[in-house]
């Protein structure tokens, strides 16, 4: 039911960032010890401001009332994707190249299903990644399972 829900509030969402020239990063739909929480992450180039947290928030808000298809009480939560953006589409390896990257995969590649390093490119379906010995790894983009930047600070 989650991710019917999930899918549904990204149909709803899409157009509205389209329109404010956002980018929907994620959507989250989970029970929290304080209730359910359905929470978007968005992002633009240059980063977003809490002036488009809060006109995305007031906005969807709206267009969910007038929707109503979740049948329980929840928490709207709109926010940036942080310093560690999860790393969705191939876009994202395009767009963050020179960045530290942690990458998981569904299966080993060359005995190992966890990386991390700095993300080189993407290209014929597979992520490029240097690690900090200096080797590049090619990881294919079908067998990510999770991705996210891992700055360093």
């Amino acid at each position: 039911m989650t991710g019917e829900i999930v899918e549904r509030v990204k149909s709803i969402a899409l157009p509205l960032f389209t329109e404010l020239e956002l980018e929907l990063v994620d959507v989250e739909f989970r029970r929290e010890a304080s209730g359910w929480i359905l929470r978007l992450y968005l992002d633009k180039p240059g980063g977003v401001t809490l002036g488009d947290c809060q006109q995305v928030s007031e906005e969807l808000s709206d267009l969910l009332d007038v929707e109503n298809f979740i049948d329980h009480p929840y928490t709207l939560e709109v926010s940036s994707p942080g310093l560690n953006r999860p790393l969705r589409l191939e876009s994202d390896f395009l767009r963050f190249v020179g960045q530290r990257a942690r990458v998981s995969t569904s299966q080993a590649i060359a005995g190992q299903r966890r990386f991390l390093g700095i993300l080189k490119g993407y290209e014929d379906g597979h992520v490029s990644l240097e690690r900090e010995d200096g080797t590049v790894v090619l990881i294919p983009y079908a067998l990510i399972s999770k991705a996210r930047l891992d700055p360093i600070l």
